[in-house]
């Protein structure tokens, strides 16, 4: 059997995952659970966001991106959220 993976989140992450209603989460931890298995799913950005990944995915039939980083013992969920305003807010945090 491999490794265990640990999942880390940021503070801000945890407080948008938390304003979500039980079907949002259920979406968002599919997400999560496909960025685990395989972490090259999200797109690498480049620039300022250099080894931020972002996958993006339906929650509720909206279009809904969620930033992470990764290593091989863990990944750290960054942002989650609409497209709109999404890369200011992950470069301020």
């Amino acid at each position: 059997m491999g490794q265990e993976v640990q999942v880390r989140q940021s503070a801000t992450f945890r407080r948008a995952y938390k304003r979500l209603q039980a079907n949002q989460k259920a979406d968002v931890d599919d997400a999560v659970s496909e960025i685990v298995l395989n972490p090259l799913i999200g797109v690498a950005k480049k620039g300022d966001l250099a080894g931020v990944f972002v996958y993006k995915f339906k929650c509720c039939g909206q279009m809904t991106l969620l930033a992470y980083e990764y290593d091989q013992a863990s990944r750290k969920l960054l942002l989650l959220g609409l497209h709109e305003n999404f890369y200011r807010h992950l470069k301020r945090s």
